[in-house]
């Protein structure tokens, strides 16, 4: 099918669902009309968005994006950093602006709000908070094993379902951050639906009128300016309300010759529309400049020679020269949501939407040759090719990159209470992406054209492919779901929840020069799931509840799966997991505390075939499984005049579980995480203290180094032993104080110094002798915790 039909399919698909929907309505005209059972014990906490969580008539509805934000509001839920809903049917993090304002760094990035939630790790960050991108777990689940949703939209590369950290979604557009360890209902959304989900929520706009003005300056010649603007309800306009925001961040970056700079402008309008329904646009555009290798690690020799924080050098004979590494990024996402109260007892609710992502890159080829290898080896490697079929002379092999899409999509749902008893959430989500990559070798001296690349004949044509490019690639991305829920109200408190699911994902490809085989290719695959999910929450009363889940998770393969000669080997299944986890949420005056278990099966785990001719480009196969299991909790405790302590801890398994094979922890999952502090608001004075630990982990996956009888070779298990940490720590410090509209802040990141490493990129290229040592053959790439850094901020409010 072409792409225009397959959209066509689904639109026809999501249009006769919505037929059923309107005839589901049509059933609650003549239902029972009794209004749906509340939480009276419950509110929004201080800061954090309702967004999603009113009817349009104004009623409080949880036809959110799988998660319930609603906190009951208690002495230790006011000052607790981050705390869950008695509501919840999964184990949760909610995590308000109030936290984000308070205790981090203005710059910091959603990955590092995220991870004061337990079970969460991240590396990077390398040049200093938010000033490069970072990387999340969840459990152990890489980042493209779990969705990151704003507003209730699943947004990701269209590659594969990973994200750009400081790029899309800086921290001053959001309001509210939930974590939500587990895959959620049948109605939460995304393309990977088993390893949790990071949900974002834009800034909220206010009933008053307001100005926000903050500048703060740090460490690395720091520097953010940062304004907001909230209307207020204009009442000529029926009530619309608001809110606008601009920041500028401009910093010389924590590593050797990487300067950073960023632009971000924010606006989000809510327009009522009558007394049943209104209408919300947002839009956000986000534009980064900055100096950085492709891969941007440093090897042991260049540490010794330089220190933990060299990256780029100032030699314009070396490809490690700042000149030619650097990076400009713009995206823009916007969304258009329209909410209704459609009928007594029945919510309406649709958003369309649409982002993009434009990289443009320039790197060398190989920027752990300086101070590394030998003259003689820089010189052999400092050669290019100027003409197809030349011989090599001098030079500086580099490479430009373009990764450039556009997404489109719209999700509809409908929320009707049929009965007393029960009520049916049903929806559907299309979304369609258009993407350009490319990749060319080029003599960073000159610009021109480098023939580095092996010669490569079109089977079909007998036409061969130019030797300086090594990709040039259309794609497309065709995605629907839909899916029902029935909530069911046996007995007052009991929310019994069962759904259902159901997938197509579609990807195309269409290359001049597709990547690896570097031949025009023209392939097409798509992958289907039927996922049921069961959740429970049981309110004992209005301080204690109690919750299990029960769900099926699906992860398409990624476009790379498509890069073969030979379609015949693109056979990958999608990966599947089984999900199931049970906990406990409690409220009280002064104590906040909630705890949880899970165990989740994960199969068809995606791997490269070692066995597949070079000739037929990368192959995939699905190679054994993983079990993850574990138990989590938090807690908050409220101490006299403003005071409170909380920590949270996990302790996380996540073993290959591959039948007579050894079961070894797999990559970049810790074995545990904790985290802990003091917290202090009262009058005008804000403090806090906290530390997060994360634990044991390796940064090499053992699939890798497992022999096919299941055994470990010794070559195998050194690699493993020697790509392992013992664990690290961040804490940071943060206090303000406020007299009238002026509030002084100053926060202090990584307080103690604490410099480990945080993660290894494995070079094929270091032999097993020269593992963990300075030598001239360890290419390894090593990425060390940022330093000890100072902020100083100032806003003004009026």
């Amino acid at each position: 099918m072409t792409n225009s039909t397959l959209s066509g399919v689904r639109l026809l698909r999501t249009t006769a669902l919505a037929i059923v929907l309107s005839s589901i309505v049509s059933i609650a005209h003549a239902a029972d009309r009794a209004a749906p059972a509340t939480d009276a014990a419950s509110a929004t906490p201080p800061g954090a968005t309702d967004d999603g969580q009113r009817s349009a008539g104004g009623q409080k509805t949880d036809l959110a994006e799988g998660s319930d934000i609603v906190v009951t509001a208690t002495k230790a839920n006011e000052i607790a950093p981050v705390t869950a809903s008695l509501q919840a049917t999964q184990p949760q993090s909610v995590i308000s602006r109030s936290f984000i304002e308070d205790s981090l760094p203005a710059t910091s990035d959603f990955n590092q709000i995220a991870l004061i939630s337990p079970s969460v790790s991240g590396y990077g960050n390398y040049n200093g908070n938010g000033l490069s991108e970072s990387k999340a777990q969840i459990r152990g689940f890489q980042d493209g094993e779990y969705n990151v949703t704003y507003d209730g939209v699943p947004f990701g590369d269209t590659n594969d379902p990973t994200h750009h950290s400081n790029t899309f979604i800086p921290s001053n557009t959001v309001e509210t951050l939930i974590v939500d360890r587990g895959p959620g209902n049948a109605s939460q959304l995304g393309q990977a639906t088993f390893g949790g989900n990071i949900n974002l929520f834009s800034r909220a706009t206010r009933d008053d009128a307001s100005i926000e003005a903050k500048g703060s300056y740090g460490s690395y010649n720091t520097y953010l300016l940062r304004g907001i603007a909230q209307t207020g309800a204009i009442d000529a306009l029926g009530g619309t309300e608001a809110v606008i925001t601009a920041q500028r961040i401009h910093s010389d970056g924590a590593r050797s010759n990487s300067p950073f700079k960023s632009f971000n402008i924010f606006g989000k309008v809510m327009i009522p529309i009558g007394p049943n329904a209104r209408l919300t646009l947002l839009g956000t555009y986000n534009e980064n400049s900055f100096n950085q290798p492709d891969k941007d690690g440093a090897t042991l020799s260049q540490i010794a020679r330089f220190g933990k924080d060299f990256s780029l050098n100032n030699d314009p004979n070396s490809q490690s020269y700042f000149g030619y590494n650097h990076t400009h990024k713009k995206t823009d996402f916007e969304v258009a949501k329209f909410e209704a109260d459609i009928a007594p007892n029945s919510v309406f609710e649709n958003r369309a939407y649409t982002y993009s992502y434009d990289n443009e890159t320039l790197s060398g080829s190989d920027v752990t040759l300086y101070a590394t290898a030998s003259a003689a080896a820089i010189a052999k490697a400092n050669m290019v090719t100027l003409t197809q079929g030349a011989t090599q002379t001098a030079g500086v092999p580099g490479y430009t990159k373009t990764n450039k899409y556009r997404v489109f999509g719209d999700i509809a749902k409908v929320k009707v209470e049929v009965a007393r008893f029960a009520t049916i959430t049903a929806g559907a989500w299309i979304e369609w992406s258009n993407t350009y990559r490319q990749q060319r070798d080029v003599n960073l001296l000159t610009g021109a054209a480098n023939f580095a690349e092996k010669t490569v004949k079109d089977p079909v044509t007998g036409i061969m492919t130019p030797s300086n490019i090594k990709f040039d690639q259309k794609s497309h991305g065709n995605h629907t779901e839909e899916f029902v829920e029935l909530e069911l109200r046996p007995i007052p408190g009991l929310k019994i929840t069962p759904g259902f699911k159901h997938v197509d994902y579609n990807r195309q490809i269409d290359a001049l020069f597709n990547q690896t085989t570097r031949i025009p290719q023209r392939l097409s695959k798509t992958y289907t799931a039927n996922l049921p999910f069961l959740t429970i929450n049981y309110s004992i009363n209005n301080a204690l509840s109690v919750y299990g889940q029960y769900a099926r998770g699906f992860l398409a393969p990624s476009l790379s799966v498509l890069y073969v000669a030979n379609p015949k080997f693109s056979t990958v299944a999608p990966e599947k997991s089984t999900n199931y986890q049970a906990g406990v949420v409690y409220h009280g005056g002064n104590l906040s505390i909630d705890a949880d278990v899970y165990k989740i099966d994960f199969t068809n785990k995606f791997a490269t075939d070692p066995t597949a001719p070079a000739s037929e480009g990368t192959v995939y196969i699905n190679q054994g499984a993983v079990q993850y299991k574990g138990v989590e909790g938090q807690i908050t405790y409220a101490l006299p005049k403003g005071f409170a302590v909380f920590a949270n801890g996990s302790r996380n398994y996540a073993k290959t579980d591959n039948p007579g094979a050894p079961k070894l922890q797999v990559a970049n999952a810790p074995e545990w995480t904790a985290a802990g502090g003091l917290l202090y608001k009262h009058g005008p004075i804000r403090f806090s203290l906290i530390d997060k630990y994360v634990g044991r982990q390796w940064f090499n996956d053992p699939t890798s180094v497992v022999n096919a009888d299941g055994t470990i070779s010794v070559d195998g298990t050194r690699r493993y032993n020697f790509y392992k940490s013992n664990g690290y720590n961040t804490a940071i410090l943060s206090a303000r104080y406020t007299v009238g509209p002026v509030t002084l802040g100053i926060e202090v990141n990584n307080l103690f110094d604490s410099r480990p490493v945080t993660n290894i990129g494995s070079s094929s290229k270091t032999p097993l002798t020269d593992l963990g040592k300075a030598t001239q053959n360890n290419f390894d790439q090593y990425y060390y915790q940022t330093g000890r850094a100072f902020t100083g901020d100032i806003t003004v409010k009026f």
